[in-house]
């Protein structure tokens, strides 16, 4: 027989996991060598986080659940810093660099110099606090004297150990950065919600440590490399001691440092990432050289704005100039409409560059960019080549605004754009330069899983006339097929199959396969939850909408707004011909509905019993609803231990709260 376990042992767990997470955070983030597998972490970090909500009394800010963040804070107070972070002295040619050396050995007269190199990170110079193993606070460099305390967003930054084996007080420093697959993720959501993209990784990174919201910053992928250590307890005395105390403390160094016996080995590491700057994954702008040893530094001292000890050699530059051959708009799946410059071939870093995006119309415009214009392009790694400014004064007579669109170029229909965003969208869904990815997003395997149904055929079909809509997926025959390149007679007839299955999938399928802007798979399966079918969610009012669990103003706002398209109704009348299933699973029709129908409960603090996930999900097994904050349409709240201010605000609308008791006892009710 199953005992629970006694306080104590609970405690044990608790303490247990966070060490077992916490390593593992290590081992996957900063050693990039994970020893377990994702789905195995997220179960040590579910139990953390149940054991966690029922036993309020053992939280712990440090605790690795706490990297989400919590609430919003209400600004940035300044700090100022304890030791000035001074900016480093910059170079650019050789010469520049054996100058610096030249200095640095007059101040050493007789004493034999050694370096250590670094990369230099393009990001956020940041300054981290520890106090009795713990973590404090982050302050950005700002001014070099104060910054602002970003502790909120930075304690998110997965690679950042929020506790460390020391118990003097420690002062760590380093750059926050994005990768560039992270930078990518950001501009590639921030342009389907309207808004517009980072112009690059360091101006993501400077804007994501400063949102207010530290659970958007948990979502941006930040990461932190560190490369200086101050602690009361004593400095290391050489540099390359500091960044081993540092890894052995637990922090993320650049791998790629090296100890450099003369300035000879610095140029020959320099010239190295020279060549291979684009390998990385981050930017890079150029190699910071320290004096190794911290007694020399000691010695060198400071300038009022550098210190002597250090310079940084610039890698050279990313940016050529080029001529505005022309400028033409694409269309993406989405509808989204995207200004790219035709440029004039140019080599940058050793590629060859003739096109570069120009975001949206209101960059266009602010940029002022214009056909036959002379341009500054910058290439950063693997980020698309972007349009820097223009060279105004070698702009000539033949140089003329450009006009936007009034429709969307390729198929000339409406274009769109919605109040408070900069995005203009094409509003057909069978735009040819839509159609191609739309079909294969209907086709994917999470949406109506047609299999066979891939890039290389769709481009057939389109090519041939054979698909000019979704529907016309349905009306595909054995003869259209078989006369296609690799497509035979058992090819033919196993596609056929395919897309007769998919008539039949489940309506969270389809509402996700038409590719409702900002509605994924989750949204989808909450929608069809609620409204039941196709047609009672394609006449569902704005307010209705808002009324769901998890479905802002925005989500709302776009699904009436692909409903009431013409062109999108159409689409659905066609799909209902070709005999697309338009119901969900389970019906009203087939289940008469719970006892809780038309209840929309909100939960509040810890449960005893359960998890809130379970909670919720009793709930709508008996025919309700759940929703993450109390508004006047909220029937009831239930409050459990600890709860936060939704019971206050249930209590101002004089909204029924019920106990946790009371709730197993509704849970009760017989179907």
């Amino acid at each position: 027989m199953k005992t629970n376990p006694s306080p104590r042992q609970t405690a044990e767990r608790i303490d247990e996991l966070r060490r077992i997470i916490s390593y593992h955070e290590k081992k996957y983030y900063v050693d990039n060598d994970p020893q377990i597998s994702d789905s195995e972490f997220d179960a040590l970090m579910k139990e953390l986080r149940d054991l966690e909500e029922r036993h309020p009394e053992l939280a712990d800010p440090e605790s690795p659940t706490r990297r989400i963040g919590e609430k919003p804070v209400d600004g940035f107070p300044a700090v100022a810093h304890a030791r000035p972070m001074l900016s480093i002295e910059n170079c650019y040619e050789e010469h520049g660099l054996r100058d610096f050396d030249e200095r640095v050995r007059k101040l050493l007269p007789g004493e034999s110099v050694a370096y250590v190199c670094e990369l230099k990170i393009d990001g956020i110079g940041i300054s981290l606090h520890y106090d009795s193993g713990r973590f404090l606070r982050a302050v950005t460099r700002g001014d070099g004297t104060r910054g602002d305390d970003v502790t909120a967003g930075i304690r998110t930054i997965r690679s950042l150990p929020l506790s460390v084996p020391e118990h003097h007080p420690l002062e760590v420093r380093g750059e926050v950065f994005l990768s560039f697959a992270a930078f990518r993720k950001i501009n590639r959501e921030r342009e389907d919600r309207g808004e517009p993209a980072f112009a690059n990784p360091r101006n993501a990174a400077a804007g994501s440590v400063r949102l207010l919201d530290p659970r958007e910053t948990a979502a941006r992928g930040l990461d932190i490399f560190v490369y200086t250590l101050f602690s009361d307890g004593g400095e290391p005395p050489f540099q390359r001691d500091s960044l081993q105390r540092l890894r052995d403390l637990g922090f993320k160094t650049n791998p790629l440092s090296r100890f450099c016996p003369g300035i000879d080995e610095v140029i020959a590491f320099y010239q190295e990432w020279t060549d291979r700057r684009d390998e990385l994954d981050y930017e890079s702008d150029g190699i910071v050289v320290k004096v190794d040893s911290a007694d020399q530094r000691r010695k060198l001292g400071t300038t009022a704005k550098s210190p002597r000890w250090a310079v940084s050699y610039k890698f050279p530059a990313r940016q050529a100039t080029t001529r505005v051959l022309d400028i033409v708009v694409q269309v993406g799946r989405t509808g989204a409409l995207t200004p790219v410059a035709l440029l004039e071939p140019v080599v940058i870093s050793g590629t060859t560059v003739s096109r570069s995006t120009l975001h949206n119309e209101e960059e266009l415009r602010r940029k002022d960019i214009r056909v036959n214009d002379v341009v500054l392009v910058e290439r950063s790694g693997d980020v698309i080549p972007r349009v820097v400014s223009v060279m105004r004064e070698r702009r000539t007579g033949g140089a003329k605004p450009f006009s936007w669109p009034a429709l969307c170029p390729v198929c000339k229909a409406d274009i769109f754009k919605p109040e408070g965003e900069i995005i203009s969208r094409c509003i057909n869904p069978s735009c040819p330069a839509r159609l191609r990815e739309s079909i294969l997003h209907y086709a994917s395997r999470r949406a109506m899983d047609i299999e066979g149904l891939g890039e290389a055929l769709v481009d057939q079909l389109l090519a041939a006339g054979l698909v000019t809509s979704l529907p016309d997926l349905y009306r595909l025959e054995f003869d259209d097929l078989a006369g296609l390149e690799r497509m035979g007679p058992r090819s033919s007839e196993n596609l056929l199959a395919g897309i007769r299955a998919s008539a039949t999938r489940d309506l969270p399928r389809l509402i996700f396969g038409l590719g409702i802007r900002h509605v994924g798979e989750r949204l989808a399966q909450i929608l069809a939850r609620r409204f039941g079918t196709l047609d009672a969610l394609a006449a569902a009012e704005t307010a209705d909408l808002e009324a769901v669990e998890d479905i802002g103003p925005k989500v709302a706002e776009s699904v009436r707004f692909f409903f009431r398209q013409p062109e999108n109704r159409d689409l659905i009348e066609r799909l209902r011909s070709a005999g697309v299933n338009f119901s969900a699973e389970t019906s009203p029709g087939e289940r008469p509905p719970g006892p809780l129908a038309g209840e929309i409960f909100v939960l509040t603090g810890t449960l005893s019993g359960m998890t809130r996930e379970e909670a919720a999900a009793a709930i709508r097994n008996l025919g309700g609803e759940t929703a993450s904050a109390v508004t006047a349409k909220t029937t009831r709240v239930i409050a459990g231990e600890s709860p936060g201010s939704k019971l206050d605000k249930a209590r101002r609308l004089d909204i029924p709260v019920i106990g946790e008791a009371e709730f197993l006892e509704l849970l009760r009710i017989p179907e």
